[in-house]
C-alpha cells in the first residue's frame, strides 16, 4: 500500500502553526509531481504548497479555514485510485505510519525553508528529469513566452523563480538552444476549459461588536510575537528636522515616470547607510553583524489588521525608477499575501512612514534582528529664519530614529541623520543617478 501523509510545512523559521487558506485540489483529484495542492497562510503571506508525489488526493484532514501545528498531518495522498477508500478508512486511525512501508510524504513549498529536497545538491533545477519551478515563475513564463528549459534557477537549491524569468525576458532574446521538434498534433476533441487562476480572496473584515472578543489573525499574532521580542532590547531615540523643498521639487518632476516618495526616501536612506555601516548592522551574541547588503524594509499596514515589511533589496545600488517599480509590485503582492519570505524578512534597516497620514512626529518600535528603524513624519510648511537674517517658509519633516543601544550610540545615530539631511536638502538630484 502506498498512502502518504501530507504534513503542515514550516514556511518560515518562526512559524509554529499554519492556517489552510484553500485546497486547490479536491478529494479524488489527480495530483502531479510539483503541482500545487493547498494554499497555506504563514506569518506574513499565503504560500502555494506543492507535492513531491504523483497520485490522488485521497482525504483532507484539515479543512480550509482551520489551523494545524507545523509537522501535523493535513491530508492523505494515495498513489492509486484503488487506495483512496483505504486512505479514508485510515483517517480515524491516527495516520498511516504503521500501515505503509513508504515514508510519509513531505510537502514542497515556495519557500527556501521548506524545500531542501527540491533539487539535487549540485544546485541543478531539475529533479528526476523535471524542472523545479515556483508556481509564480511558471505562470510568468507562460505569459512572457519564456522557455523554462533554457534557465538556470537562482532560487534555493537551483529552483527557478520569477526573477529568473523576468531577467531572461528583459534580455530581448533567449539563449541559443538545440532545435525543438514541433509538438505532435493533438486529436480533435471537445475543448476543455483551463482551470481559473487562483485569486486570493480578500480577508474578511470582522466588525467590532461591544463586548465581543475577536481572535487575532495570523498576521496580528506574528506582530505580537515580534513586538514582545523587542522588550528586552535597550533602545534610544534621536530626532531631526529635515527641509524637503528640494526633495519635493524632484518628486514633482519625476512622479509622472512612476517614481514614488517611498522609493525616494528609501533610496536616500540606503545611500546614506553606505557611509554608516554600523546603522545597517545588527546585534548577535557573537558580536556586531555587519550586513553585506543594504536592504530597506518599509512598513505596510494590511487590510485585515496585520503589518508587513516588504523589502527593497540593495536599495543603494538600484536606480530610482526600478526601485519604484519593485515597490509597487511588492505592495500589490503583500496585500494579496503573495510575497515570498525573502521579500519580507531580509531587511537590514526599516522605514515607517506615517507622514502620509498627516502624522507630524512619532516613535517607532525596533524590529527584531535589526539595529535601527526610522520614523518619518509629514512634510509641512514652516516659518524659519533664513541665513540672511530674514524669515521664510520652508517645507520640513520630523524624523526619529530608534536604535539598538547595545551596538549603536547617540553620536552614531546623530551623524547618520545629519548626513541624511544633507543629502535630502542639498543634493536630492543625486538620487536619480
Amino acid at each position: 500500500m502506498s498512502i502518504h501523509e501530507v504534513f503542515m510545512p514550516a514556511l518560515s523559521s518562526t512559524m509554529t502553526e499554519g492556517k489552510i487558506v484553500s485546497w486547490v485540489k479536491s478529494p479524488g483529484d489527480k495530483v502531479e509531481k510539483g503541482e500545487t495542492v493547498v494554499v497555506v497562510e504563514s506569518d506574513k503571506a499565503d504560500m502555494d504548497v506543492e507535492t513531491f508525489y504523483e497520485g490522488f488526493l485521497a482525504h483532507i484532514i484539515v479543512e480550509a479555514g482551520e489551523t494545524a501545528p507545523v509537522g501535523s498531518a493535513i491530508a492523505f495522498i494515495a498513489e492509486t485510485e484503488a487506495e483512496i477508500e483505504q486512505a479514508k478508512s485510515l483517517a480515524n486511525s491516527g495516520g498511516v505510519a504503521a500501515a505503509t512501508t513508504s515514508s510519509p510524504e513531505p510537502i514542497a513549498a515556495t519557500t527556501s525553508a521548506a524545500t531542501p529536497a527540491l533539487a539535487s545538491q549540485n544546485g541543478s533545477n531539475h529533479k528526476e528529469g523535471r524542472l523545479v519551478v515556483s508556481p509564480r515563475a511558471r505562470k510568468l513564463a507562460k505569459e512572457l513566452k519564456v522557455d523554462l528549459t533554457t534557465l538556470q534557477g537562482s532560487g534555493p537549491h537551483g529552483r527557478i523563480v520569477a526573477e529568473d524569468v523576468e531577467a531572461l525576458s528583459n534580455q530581448g532574446k533567449q539563449p541559443a538552444t538545440a532545435p525543438v521538434a514541433p509538438p505532435a498534433p493533438v486529436p480533435t476533441s471537445a475543448p476543455v476549459a483551463p482551470p481559473a487562476p487562483r485569486t486570493p480572496a480578500p480577508a474578511p473584515v470582522v466588525a467590532a461588536v461591544p463586548g465581543q472578543i475577536v481572535p487575532l489573525t495570523t498576521f496580528q499574532n506574528a506582530v505580537v510575537r515580534n513586538m514582545v521580542a523587542t522588550i528586552s532590547v535597550p533602545v534610544f531615540r534621536v530626532g531631526y528636522t529635515i527641509t524637503t523643498d528640494g526633495l519635493d521639487k524632484l518628486y514633482k518632476q519625476i512622479k509622472s515616470k512612476g517614481v514614488t516618495m517611498t522609493a525616494l526616501l528609501a533610496k536616500a536612506v540606503a545611500v546614506t547607510l553606505q557611509k554608516h555601516p554600523l546603522l545597517n548592522a545588527s546585534y548577535s551574541d557573537q558580536g556586531i553583524v555587519y550586513h553585506s547588503d543594504i536592504n530597506i524594509s518599509v512598513a505596510v499596514a494590511m487590510d485585515d489588521g496585520g503589518l508587513i515589511t516588504p523589502v527593497l533589496q540593495n536599495a543603494d545600488a538600484v536606480d530610482i525608477y526600478s526601485l519604484s517599480r519593485t515597490w509597487k509590485s511588492l505592495v500589490e503582492r503583500a496585500r494579496a499575501k503573495q510575497l515570498q519570505p525573502q521579500e519580507y524578512n531580509s531587511g537590514t534597516f526599516t522605514l515607517s512612514n506615517l507622514g502620509m497620514f498627516g502624522v507630524d512626529k512619532f516613535d517607532a518600535i525596533l524590529p527584531p534582528g535589526q539595529g535601527s528603524i526610522l520614523a518619518i513624519g509629514a512634510s509641512r510648511p514652516q516659518v524659519v529664519a533664513t541665513p540672511d537674517g530674514l524669515f521664510g517658509v520652508r517645507q520640513q519633516m520630523q524624523v526619529n530614529i530608534t536604535s539598538d543601544h547595545r551596538i549603536i550610540y547617540g553620536a552614531h545615530a546623530a551623524a547618520f541623520l545629519q548626513d541624511l539631511a544633507k543629502l535630502i536638502e542639498t543634493n536630492p538630484q543625486s538620487l536619480t543617478m
